[in-house]
């Protein structure tokens, strides 16, 4: 797996299209420029794969635009040791940048051809987190409480599931909305357990899979 001088000037470029979007947490823009995110591309798009946009990979989802990751990933505040579950997997590109900014990771993805294919990749590229297959709408209590919650995909609504996974003082970021577009936002879980839920921004996510019939 080649990650070669030209791959690692154009992170350089990317990371700098980033900073210049408003993204300013180090830590984040130095997992950017870390990552090689042409090998988690199909071998097709590789020469988009520096490019500021999102990319299918298969099974209906998506590998997230950079600018996207890196604005979920540093409204988590991440510090290194942190506990953070993220729903769904994906390509794990987050999952890496998770990693890369020092948290410790637990990654659901729903999708078995995703999963199967991401548990054995990453760990090609050095990272390791806790894989698991299965509903991420329904999160891991057995492992909770969480630092940090992180949903790449779009929910139609904030699962009350994921809220009592999420540790007093702790934060989640979540796009909510059933369309094709939907709203970013960042709920803080203040010590005594009470919710500050702030709107981001609009952003495109693919649809979170989870239970045939939503219900809050």
């Amino acid at each position: 797996m080649e990650d070669s001088y030209r791959h690692k000037g154009l992170r350089k470029i990317l990371v700098e299209e980033i900073r210049n979007k408003g993204i300013t947490d180090e830590k984040v823009l130095k997992a950017i420029a870390n990552i090689p995110r042409h090998l988690f591309l199909h071998d097709m798009f590789v020469k988009f794969a520096y490019a500021d946009q999102a990319f299918q990979i298969g099974a209906g989802q998506t590998i997230s635009q950079p600018y996207t990751v890196a604005f979920q990933t540093e409204h988590l505040q991440i510090k290194k040791g942190d506990k953070v579950l993220e729903i769904g997997t994906g390509s794990g590109y987050q999952t890496a940048v998770l990693l890369e900014c020092g948290a410790k990771v637990f990654t659901i993805e729903r999708q078995k051809l995703l999963s199967d294919k991401v548990k054995k990749f990453l760990p090609e590229l050095g990272y390791s987190p806790n894989f698991f297959y299965g509903d991420g709408f329904k999160g891991l209590p057995a492992y909770a409480p969480f630092d940090k919650i992180l949903v790449t995909c779009g929910a139609p609504f904030i699962p009350e599931m994921l809220l009592d996974q999420l540790k007093p003082g702790g934060i989640m970021m979540i796009p909510v909305g059933e369309g094709d577009v939907q709203e970013m936002t960042k709920i803080s879980k203040s010590i005594d357990g009470q919710l500050d839920t702030k709107k981001l921004g609009q952003f495109r996510f693919v649809p979170m899979l989870g239970e045939k019939e939503w219900k809050q």
